[in-house]
């Protein structure tokens, strides 16, 4: 199968992918709407005339996005809790077109977990939009031809999902171990819904947005960051000609989401607007999409390791 081009370089903005395309009458969900690669994804989609509702742990956030744009709604969402993400399902109304599965943390710097018990780097990328997908799997099916974007990240090229270990129960703890797996893991999300809702017209994939300086490497300590040639001695942040804005970091979620380029196109990986090819993961892999987080057995076996925790936090929220 040949790789899918689009004509978007990887400076184009997400207003750029969007531009001259009307998206009047979708709605659509973007999770972490309410700041840096979140914020510039709902901005593109509510532009081209999309309801979109930011799903955000703290709505108040997203007040400038509903003053900025009539379309645009808040609603509480915290990815790390399960019951958090039954109340959001349970209040959806209608069919939904797309959903971002934008929010995420990265590199905690000590092991913690969320009320059920996961990791919280994995519970909060990976559970959390899983049971989000899955509750509101019935409202993808209303739409006809929905879409599910799953944000992964390069990272992902550092490790697999320890099917043995996921927890780090019995491995020592890793911040930069344990966000690659969680992004792996979102990767093989896309993968697992590309092939077990076609029939429902549910389209899938994923994508990473290149390096942007946002709040999500807020935990990462001072001199990591110096190490990684990120920030300089005085703490000012250093930005690289390969750096992106949040606008150009934007634009391949958005493409995925709402560009007619993409109609039909599943389970698949994208990176600068292009789709990746599929190479060996390890230290040495800079572009492309691991092979490990592509497997579809892999998909599944991780989709049948959390299905019972979801189907049990989300029971009479819908048809799994």
């Amino acid at each position: 199968m040949s790789l899918l081009s689009t004509p978007f370089h990887p400076r184009a903005t997400a207003a750029d992918v969007l531009a001259g395309v009307d998206l009047t009458g979708q709605r659509m969900i973007v999770t972490g709407g309410a700041s840096g690669l979140g914020t510039e994804t709902v901005r593109a989609l509510a532009g081209a005339g999309v309801r979109v509702t930011v799903a955000t742990r703290d709505p108040g956030h997203a007040k400038a996005l509903t003053e900025e744009f009539a379309g645009v709604d808040v609603a509480a969402l915290d990815l790390a809790d399960l019951a958090s993400v039954r109340t959001f399902c349970d209040g959806w109304e209608g069919p939904v077109d797309a959903i971002v599965a934008n929010a995420g943390v990265m590199a905690l710097p000590t092991h913690q977990k969320n009320p059920q018990g996961w990791e919280l780097q994995l519970a909060t990328n990976y559970l959390g939009h899983f049971a989000l997908v899955t509750g509101l799997r019935p409202a993808l099916q209303a739409a006809g031809q929905a879409r599910v974007v799953m944000v992964s990240s390069g990272a992902h090229l550092m490790g697999g999902f320890d099917f043995d270990d996921p927890q780090f129960v019995r491995r020592p703890y890793d911040p930069f171990a344990a966000y690659a797996q969680s992004k792996t893991a979102d990767v093989l999300l896309a993968v697992g819904i590309s092939h077990r809702w076609a029939d429902d017209g549910i389209r899938a994939n994923a994508c990473a947005p290149g390096f942007i300086h946002t709040n999500l490497s807020r935990h990462i300590p001072m001199e990591t960051m110096q190490a990684m040639g990120a920030m300089d001695a005085d703490g000012n942040l250093i930005t690289h000609d390969y750096f992106k804005t949040p606008g150009q970091g934007a634009a391949t979620s958005v493409l995925l989401a709402a560009s007619p380029l993409l109609e039909g196109v599943t389970g698949r990986y994208f990176e600068d607007n292009q789709e990746s090819a599929v190479v060996p993961g390890g230290p040495g892999a800079t572009t492309g999409v691991a092979d490990w987080a592509v497997d579809p057995a892999a998909a599944d076996r991780l989709w049948d390791y959390a299905l019972p925790l979801v189907n049990e936090a989300l029971q009479g929220v819908g048809s799994r």
